[in-house]
């Protein structure tokens, strides 16, 4: 799935130069891209919940990505 605004040479260029990484550096940059995205997931929750504690927006944020049949009692 292509990103809205990524054109089609760019993102050639992307996949060639993700293709050469080796193993453990996609790894790497698999997990920066989660930590990325779960930082600006809590920063948007945090400007539409600006009272709510830490707790609170990881609560949502878990709420946001699974389903609540996956997600312990406390948390649905």
């Amino acid at each position: 799935m292509r990103a809205a605004d990524t054109g089609a040479e760019a993102e050639a260029l992307q996949r060639e130069i993700q293709q050469r990484l080796g193993g453990p550096a996609r790894l790497r940059l698999a997990l920066e891209m989660s930590v990325a995205a779960r930082t600006m997931a809590l920063a948007r929750l945090r400007r539409r919940y600006p009272y709510s504690s830490e707790l609170e927006l990881k609560k949502a944020l878990l709420r946001e990505s699974f389903s609540p049949d996956d997600l312990p009692p406390p948390l649905r």
